[in-house]
């Protein structure tokens, strides 16, 4: 991906746990996948500037008191959804991912919710919804696509997933589904979906 000079260092949280009410009513083909097996996400906020009223795992830019990746991301995890950082094992983090657009350079955070606690919007400004998706679920082919953003006569095409939450059905997708694509891909979870299908961007861009 395409880098610029000097960018923001962030972190994402891609936590993973299993999900103590409603899981998935479809079996995935991986075994390792069972179907209370899910990730934490959130929409964020349609006001905000910066990718507003997309899906995305809790992160933000690091700060001076952070002492690496995971700590900014349990930090902005805790400011994001009100999740215990105590409850959270740091399994590792992956490469570092150029973000160009913003000027960042995104280490996402591998997680495990050891233990779970409650989760919410805590401030309406940043976030929209915060949920719980079953892995099965996004692993169905059914809900999987391309999203495609054409501008200036270019054209870019990457993964989405169609998400269900309690606040409807959001799509899933930039960076955020990248990852989950990329990470699915290396466990070797990923089921054989159709890459010519088309999910509608969620505003316009």
């Amino acid at each position: 991906m395409p880098t610029t000079a000097d960018p923001r260092a962030a972190a994402v949280l891609m936590l993973f746990g299993e999900l103590d009410h409603v899981p998935s009513t479809r079996p995935a083909r991986a075994a390792a996948v069972h179907r209370g097996l899910d990730v934490l996400l959130l929409a964020r906020a349609s006001t905000l500037r910066s990718h507003p009223g997309e899906v995305a795992f809790p992160g933000g830019r690091l700060d001076p008191g952070d002492a690496d990746a995971p700590a900014a991301a349990l930090r902005e995890a805790r400011e994001e959804t009100g999740l215990d950082p105590a409850g959270v094992e740091v399994l590792g983090t992956l490469p570092a991912v150029p973000l160009a657009h913003s000027n960042h350079l995104v280490r996402p955070v591998l997680g495990w919710w050891r233990a779970p606690s409650p989760v919410r919007v805590v401030d309406e400004r940043e976030s929209a919804a915060v949920f719980r998706t079953p892995v099965a679920d996004l692993l169905d082919p059914a809900v999987r696509g391309v999203t495609v953003l054409r501008r200036d006569g270019r054209e870019w095409r990457g993964p989405a997933f169609a998400v269900h939450s309690e606040q409807g059905v959001h799509t899933l997708w930039g960076f955020t589904a990248m990852l989950l694509d990329g990470l699915f891909d290396r466990l070797g979870w990923t089921e054989p979906w159709d890459r010519s299908r088309e999910l509608p961007l969620p505003t316009e861009r």
